[in-house]
């Protein structure tokens, strides 16, 4: 399994397998990177304009998604950031209250960590969200991020005790009553 710069387990075998699109793909195949931060990688991004910024990840020479010349590993620029607020473990959903110093209940937690191939090296940053209870599992001990389970008892507290100040929140209250000095 991958492992963190300290050592712990990620939870994965292939950080890979955990990507549906780069970050900076478009919904027509395009690098978006390649035109927005090109300036960081000239040689990349005349690359990519030589070719009307066409993904070569994403998108075949032919245009179709299928036929691709690269994996997504193999692009220097390459991020996968999820963004769907619940845990790929358990699915469990955050609730966060505005304006509350509480801890959240989902983590960001990292699938990838600066690696080598052919001799480059690539920080490509691969993150999945997982709740505070799953994300001290995969760290610290055998368990793996696609394991099928059930939200932890202790996260399921959490969340309807957040549920709850919501809804009492959401009720009316009057502002004498609310602020009387009583």
């Amino acid at each position: 399994m991958e492992k963190a710069p300290g050592g712990t387990s990620v939870g994965v075998d292939d950080p890979y397998d955990h990507v549906d699109r780069c970050d900076f793909v478009t919904d027509e195949g395009k690098c978006r990177w390649a035109r927005e931060h090109g300036h960081h990688d000239p040689d990349f991004a005349d690359a990519r304009s030589a070719e009307a910024f066409r993904c070569p990840a994403a998108v075949g020479p032919d245009g179709e998604t299928e036929g691709a010349e690269w994996d997504w590993g193999d692009c220097p620029h390459f991020r996968c950031r999820n963004r769907d607020r619940e845990c790929i473990r358990c699915g469990l959903e955050e609730r966060r209250l505005a304006h509350s110093e509480e801890r959240p209940l989902l983590e960001e937690h990292h699938l990838s960590y600066d690696e080598t191939r052919e001799g480059e090296d690539l920080a490509h940053e691969i993150t999945v969200y997982l709740c505070r209870w799953c994300h001290s599992k995969v760290h610290n001990s055998w368990a793996r991020v696609d394991d099928d389970v059930n939200p932890d008892p202790e996260a399921i507290a959490e969340k309807e005790g957040r549920r709850s100040k919501e809804q009492s929140e959401m009720g009316f209250q009057s502002a004498a009553e609310r602020y009387d000095d009583e």
